[in-house]
């Protein structure tokens, strides 16, 4: 149903809401299951609390509103989700795949940074005194989490480069072994048949 006014349209951005942050409950489990990292493994498992106490006061929002919580498949969210777990079926575990869960959760956090923001102004501007305070609470949340993440990178991704340097020398070391025994083949190709002429 297409929102005809403002009233309408914050109701139904609560609802999206309402299921992203269902959604998230679900894949952050996944994600903190998916890292080595003790600390983004925490920070996961932390925003997993988090997310969960998110919902229920979303829920006291729709309540204040006197209206049941209900929530609307949240496309944004869903696409987010995907493609951060693409990269972990796709990725070897590791400081570059920690570097592509961090980045997959910043996109999650400031799509619900952006979200929470636009829904605590529409709040203000309606006189939903109290949702306005509700959502303004999971509004900072999202960016102190947004802000972790951004420490815990400023460690992993200096270790992803590393990382991918040593498997480039690795990489280099192998060609050049694989090179090195096919020169030597090759020379001992060529002596076998210099020898079979001067017979």
């Amino acid at each position: 149903m297409a929102a005809e006014n403002l009233q309408e349209l914050f109701v139904e951005e609560l609802k999206d809401m309402y299921d992203a942050e269902k959604q998230l409950t679900k894949a952050l489990p996944k994600m903190a299951k998916a890292t080595d990292n003790p600390e983004l493994k925490a920070a996961f498992e932390e925003h997993l609390a988090i997310t969960r106490m998110q919902v229920g006061r979303l829920e006291d929002v729709f309540k204040s509103l006197g209206m049941a919580a209900r929530g609307k498949t949240c496309e944004g969210m869903k696409g987010l989700i995907e493609e951060g777990q693409g990269m972990v079926e796709e990725m070897d575990q590791g400081s570059t795949l920690d570097a592509a869960l961090i980045s997959a959760a910043q996109k999650v956090e400031h799509y619900e940074i952006a979200s929470y923001g636009t829904l605590a102004t529409f709040a203000e501007v309606l006189g939903h005194e109290d949702a306005k305070n509700l959502l303004g609470q999971t509004l900072e949340e999202e960016k102190e989490a947004d802000q972790k993440l951004t420490i815990i990178a400023s460690q992993i991704n200096p270790e992803a480069e590393d990382e991918d340097q040593e498997e480039a020398e690795e990489g280099e070391g192998s060609m050049a072994a694989a090179g090195s025994r096919a020169g030597r083949s090759s020379s001992g190709s060529r002596g076998r048949a210099n020898s079979r002429r001067r017979r």
